[in-house]
């Protein structure tokens, strides 16, 4: 017997943001940001793989598709970004954070909301009894899904490359003394090649894909209300355009390579997000 679907999104819900509470509770104590992204992407791996039983007793192909890109797309973020904390040490974005208990919890329960709303639809999706066949608009979503992960897994393969370059002593000494290069940006230099002659942040255009693609997949079963889970890829765009990606990115830019005539062409000619149709 399946439960509710209501039922499913405040299950999610207290153990999403339980395990935030909890996790911030020891990482307070302990005055370290490293089990952040961590415990973000075990919970979109753990919610996705407990919704999935916890819905309908007969599993449909929609919904295995759903929950294993979940899945994949969790993985792979989480060891990516636990391979940059171990790596780097610190995470800037903590700096007079992690020591400050009140602060910090702001940024766990930040994450849990993030969490949450963006698995909406699959959360939705997993408790859902209805079934239609699989068709056009899913094979879209998930071709939107691939393309979104394809861009993010090159900016993985260009940062996993750059580490793996040999470097003299005295280039290490540089490169420890220089800002970190962040997010689309590889050992000072801004790249300006590839995916990023066409958008200046590809890597956050392939994360708005993957969770378009699954709320239009998803989407195929839903009625009513449950099309308000299209606050997930909304959701996600605000976060990246708007709070703390793009607008980070866009300044640490400017700071860096202002001066530099080349990337004041490259950001005049190359659009932010979208790439230009014409």
């Amino acid at each position: 017997m399946g439960t509710t679907t209501s039922a499913v999104l405040a299950k999610s819900a207290l153990w999403d943001f339980g395990i935030q509470w909890g996790m911030w509770a020891i990482s307070s104590a302990l005055q370290t940001e490293r089990f952040y992204d961590a415990t973000g992407s075990g919970t979109f791996i753990y919610l996705a793989l407990q919704s999935y039983q916890w819905g309908s007793s007969v599993k449909t192909k929609r919904q295995k598709v759903q929950t294993s890109l979940v899945v994949i797309w969790a993985l792979r973020l989480g060891l990516f970004l636990m391979s940059r904390i171990f790596a780097d040490g610190i995470d800037k974005r903590f700096n007079h954070v992690r020591d400050n208990p009140k602060v910090f919890l702001i940024y766990w329960t930040v994450q849990g909301v993030w969490i949450f709303l963006t698995l909406l639809p699959t959360l939705i999706l997993n408790s859902e009894k209805n079934d239609v066949q699989v068709g056009t608009r899913d094979y879209i979503g998930w071709g939107l899904w691939g393309s979104g992960c394809s861009s993010k897994l090159l900016q993985i393969v260009k940062r996993v490359l750059s580490k793996l370059i040999p470097a003299t002593r005295s280039t290490r000494k540089r490169s420890m003394r220089a800002p970190r290069a962040k997010c689309d940006h590889i050992k000072g230099k801004f790249i300006n090649s590839g995916l990023w002659s066409v958008s200046r942040h590809p890597n956050y255009l392939g994360e708005i894909l993957v969770w378009s693609g699954l709320y239009l997949s998803a989407s195929s079963v839903f009625s009513g209300w449950q099309h308000v889970s299209v606050l997930s890829p909304l959701f996600v765009y605000f976060l990246l355009t708007r709070v703390s990606g793009i607008p980070l990115l866009e300044r640490g830019g400017m700071k860096r390579w202002g001066s530099d005539p080349n990337y004041l062409e490259y950001i005049k000619n190359v659009p932010v997000l979208f790439p230009s149709l014409w």
